[in-house]
C-alpha cells in the first residue's frame, strides 16, 4: 500500500464451531476462535473487539499461532480438495515459464538488469560491459534463502558502474539490509546497513551514498512498532554502519518522513519530506562540492509548507527540473534556479487534459510519460517545452521506465497490456528510433484476446472508465460468463494494463477480467484522487458497485458469477462492498486489506495512512470509517458470498491482524451457507519479493476458489 507483543487477553471465551455446507463438498468445521471481553467507548459509542487478541505477533505470542495453524489447516484441506484448483496450478506455472528481463540501468560503460529464466524464484542481477557485451551474473539471490524468500528488492549502481548498492528484503518485510557488490569481481563487500526502511540509494561519486533509515525497534517489535524518527544518512564504502554521517532528520516532528536524490552531475543532493501518503512534500537542497564533496551538509529550503506534489526530474547545474500538481492538478514540468532562488518556479510544459505520469531528461531532450484515461502515452519534447514528436506505443497498455541521464541519448522502457507480458524497447532520443532489447516469447497467442474500455455511471452520475478483457471466441458468443472483478480506488494510485499470467488463466478458461477505475485513484489527477478519499470514501465503493452492476446488466457476467478481488486498499474496498452488497457477488478474495478502520494507525506505516483515510481519533472521521470498517460491520442474518482472505504472516505494511480479526468475524456470524476462509503464506510479507513457487500456489489456490463458487469449468474438468 501505501508508500509508504500484546499479552493474551484474560478472560477469554469460547466460542462454538461453526458448520457450512460448501457447494458439492463435505461441510466445513471452522476452528474455534476464542472472543475476549473488550468493549470500548468511543465518542459515546460502545465497541466490542473481541478478536483484538488476534493483532499480536505470531511469532510471540503462541496463542495466536495456533489460531494460525488451526485456520490454515481447515483452509488448506478445503482447497486442496477443490476440482478446478489442479488446472490453475499447473497452467499458471506454464504462464510464467518464459524468460524475462527488467529495465536496463547504465552507469559507465556497463549496463545492468534483472533476469528470470522462467520459474525462479527470484530473479538474477547481470551485468555486461557495452549494449553488446557478455552477460555476467552479479548477484543471484535464489542462493540466499532454502525457500526462496529472501529477495533482491532495490539496487542501484554508483555513476562510473564500478559498485552497486542494493537492498535485501527477507520473508516479504519492509525492512531493508543494504550490501553493496563489486561490480568487476563480483565480491560483496563487508559494508552492511541495517533498518533502512521506505528508501532509496543516491550515490555520491563512488565513495558512498546517501539512505533512509529508522531507529533499530524495541525487541519484538519490529514487525508491528510504529514507524517515526526517519533520517537521512551518508554511509562511506569501507566504514561501519555506526560512522555513518547525519544529514538530515527533524527529531521535534518524527512523523516526518524523508529521502534523498542527487541530481547526476553531482552538484546537489535534494531531500524530500513528507508526512503521511499524500503527494504533499517539502523540499531541502544540499550543495555538493567539487567531485560531489558536501560542504557540512548544509540543508537550505527550496519549498515548505508540505502543500504540493514535488518531484525531481533531473538537475543541470544550478537549474532544477520539477513535475508539480502546484496550480496544476493533472500537473506540469516547471524549472528554477538555484543561483536566482527569487526568480521562483517557471512552467516549461503546461497542465494538459491528460494526466502527467512522470518525465525524465534524457540527451538534450525532455520525455514525458501521460495518462489518458488510464492508458499511457508518451512524447518526447524540447528542454524549453516544444513538442519534438510522439513516441508510438501502438496498443492500449502501460508503459515505464524511460529513465536516462543529460548528454546521453539512450533510454529504455517497457510496455506491457493485460494479454502482452513486458517487453523491453531501446529508444534514442537524438534520432527517435525504438528497437527491441528483450521481448518474451510466450506460450500463448495475444491476439486470442481482446481488450475493451469501456465507461460506466456511478450511484452520483459520474462517468469512470473500466478495462474488460475476453478471449474473442468469448466476446463473439455473446454469453455471459464468470467475470473476475479487480479495484483498488486510493492512494493517488493509477491502476494501468498489465500482464499477469494468474489472470490470463482466468481468461484461457472462458472468463472475463474486469479492472475499474475507481475514484480514490491517480487516473485523472488530483480531483479524482479527493473525490476517492477521507469522507469521499464511500464514493470508492458505489463506483466498484455500480461496475458490477454494470457488468450483470451488460450481459457480460451472469447473476452468480461474479468474483471480486483487491490488495492492500483493495482488500479494504472487497471488504467493505461485500458488507454493503452481499448479493451482488458471488465470491470474493480480499488481500493483506486493510479491515479495522478504528486501529489502522496504531501499526507500523499505518500512521501515514490518515491522509486517505482519515484520523480513527477524530471525531468527524471515526464517524465515516466506522460506517464502512469491513471489521465493524459484517452483518449476520444475510448470506454473504464465499470469501477466501489472504495475508501473510511477515507483513508488516498492513498488519495480519487486520485480516485474522476480520475472518474470525466473519465465520461467527450468521452469514449463510458458503465458506469463509483464511489463507495465511509462511516467511512473506505484503506481496513484494514473494518467490514463485508461493505466487503460484497462492494464484491458484485463490483462482480455484473463485472459479469453484462462479461455475467457471476449467478445461478438461
Amino acid at each position: 500500500m501505501i508508500r509508504p507483543c500484546r499479552a493474551l487477553l484474560g478472560g477469554l471465551l469460547l466460542l462454538g464451531a461453526g458448520l457450512v455446507q460448501a457447494k458439492d463438498m463435505q461441510p466445513i468445521t471452522y476452528p474455534e476462535t476464542q472472543r475476549g471481553p473488550v468493549v470500548e467507548t468511543i465518542f459515546g459509542e460502545q465497541l466490542a473487539d473481541p478478536y483484538r487478541w488476534l493483532e499480536g505477533d505470531v511469532r510471540t505470542e503462541p496463542a495466536v499461532a495456533d489460531w494460525v495453524k488451526r485456520q490454515n489447516a481447515v483452509t488448506q484441506d478445503y482447497l486442496g480438495k477443490l476440482p478446478e484448483r489442479p488446472w490453475f496450478a499447473r497452467r499458471i506455472r506454464q504462464l510464467l515459464d518464459y524468460e524475462r528481463f527488467g529495465l536496463p540501468v547504465k552507469a559507465g560503460k556497463a549496463y545492468f538488469y534483472t533476469r528470470n529464466s522462467g520459474l525462479q524464484n527470484q530473479s538474477q542481477l547481470f551485468v555486461r560491459t557495452g549494449l553488446d557485451g557478455a552477460p555476467r551474473m552479479l548477484l543471484d539471490p535464489n542462493s540466499w534463502a532454502r525457500d526462496g524468500a529472501t529477495a533482491l528488492d532495490d539496487w542501484e549502481p554508483a555513476h562510473d558502474g564500478s559498485l552497486l548498492a542494493y537492498t535485501v528484503q527477507d520473508g516479504g518485510s519492509d525492512w531493508r539490509t543494504i550490501r553493496v557488490v563489486d561490480a568487476a569481481s563480483g565480491k560483496v563487500l563487508a559494508d552492511e546497513i541495517k533498518w533502512a526502511k521506505f528508501t532509496n540509494i543516491a550515490w555520491i561519486g563512488s565513495s558512498g551514498f546517501l539512505y533512509s533509515r529508522f531507529p533499530e525497534p524495541r525487541e519484538g517489535q519490529a514487525f508491528q512498532q510504529l514507524n517515526t524518527g526517519q533520517e537521512v544518512r551518508f554511509h562511506r564504502i569501507g566504514t561501519p554502519q555506526s560512522a555513518d554521517t547525519l544529514v538530515y532528520a527533524t527529531p521535534d516532528r518524527p512523523e516526518l518522513g524523508h529521502f534523498a536524490q542527487v541530481t547526476h552531475d553531482q552538484r546537489w543532493a535534494l531531500i524530500t519530506t513528507s508526512r503521511g501518503t499524500d503527494n504533499r512534500f517539502e523540499l531541502h537542497v544540499i550543495p555538493l562540492g567539487r567531485h560531489g564533496k558536501p560542504k557540512g551538509w548544509t540543508a537550505q529550503p527550496l519549498v515548505t509548507g508540505l502543500d504540493h506534489d514535488w518531484r525531481l526530474i533531473e538537475g543541470m547545474g544550478n537549474q532544477l527540473w520539477f513535475v508539480t500538481n502546484k496550480g496544476a492538478p493533472r500537473l506540469k514540468v516547471v524549472a528554477t534556479d538555484l543561483k536566482h532562488p527569487e526568480r521562483g518556479f517557471v512552467d516549461v510544459i503546461r497542465e494538459r487534459e491528460e494526466t502527467l505520469e512522470r518525465a525524465q531528461i534524457v540527451g538534450n531532450q525532455l520525455i514525458l510519460n501521460y495518462l489518458k484515461d488510464a492508458a499511457s502515452m508518451a512524447e518526447m519534447v524540447s528542454l524549453d517545452g516544444r513538442r519534438v514528436q510522439t513516441i508510438a506505443l501502438n496498443a492500449i497498455g502501460a508503459a515505464s521506465g524511460f529513465t536516462g541521464r543529460p548528454g546521453d541519448p539512450e533510454t529504455f522502457y517497457s510496455f506491457s497490456s493485460f494479454n502482452q507480458p513486458s517487453a523491453v524497447f531501446r529508444y534514442d532520443s537524438s534520432t527517435g528510433k525504438t528497437q527491441p532489447f528483450a521481448q518474451p516469447k510466450l506460450g500463448f497467442d495475444p491476439a486470442d484476446y481482446g481488450i475493451e474500455q469501456r465507461f460506466y455511471t456511478s450511484k452520483d452520475g459520474t462517468r469512470v472508465p473500466m478495462f474488460l478483457v475476453r478471449k474473442h471466441s468469448v466476446a463473439a458468443a455473446g454469453k455471459a460468463v464468470p467475470t473476475l472483478l479487480y479495484g483498488y480506488g486510493g492512494f493517488d494510485i493509477a491502476l494501468t494494463p498489465s500482464f499477469s499470467a494468474a489472470r490470463m488463466a482466468w481468461l484461457e478458461a472462458g472468463g472475463a477480467f474486469a479492472l475499474a477505475n475507481l475514484r480514490g485513484g491517480g487516473e485523472y489527477g488530483k480531483a479524482w484522487h479527493d473525490a476517492g478519499r477521507l469522507h469521499n470514501k464511500q464514493n470508492v465503493f458505489d463506483d466498484f458497485i455500480a461496475a458490477g452492476e454494470y457488468l450483470i446488466a451488460q450481459g457480460v457476467t451472469p447473476r452468480g458469477g461474479l468474483a471480486i478481488q483487491g490488495g492492500s486498499n483493495g482488500g479494504l474496498l472487497v471488504g467493505a462492498v461485500v458488507n454493503q452488497r452481499p448479493d451482488l457477488f458471488a465470491a470474493a478474495s480480499p488481500a493483506v486489506g486493510v479491515m479495522d478502520m478504528l486501529r489502522f494507525d496504531r501499526f507500523t506505516a499505518g500512521r501515514y495512512w490518515v491522509d486517505d483515510y482519515g484520523h480513527p481519533g477524530n471525531e468527524a472521521d471515526f464517524r465515516v470509517l466506522r460506517g464502512y470498517s469491513p471489521y465493524h460491520n459484517i452483518a449476520g442474518g444475510r448470506d454473504y458470498p464465499a470469501v477466501l482472505v489472504t495475508t501473510a504472516d511477515t507483513d508488516d505494511r498492513v498488519v495480519p491482524g487486520h485480516s485474522f480479526k476480520y475472518a474470525a468475524a466473519l465465520q461467527a456470524a450468521a452469514l449463510g451457507p458458503k465458506p469463509h476462509l483464511i489463507r495465511i503464506e509462511s516467511r512473506a510479507g505484503h506481496g513484494a519479493g514473494k518467490p514463485t513457487d508461493k505466487a503460484v500456489a497462492e494464484n491458484a489456490d485463490v483462482l480455484g476458489f473463485l472459479a469453484h463458487w462462479t461455475g467457471l469449468a476449467v478445461p478438461g474438468e
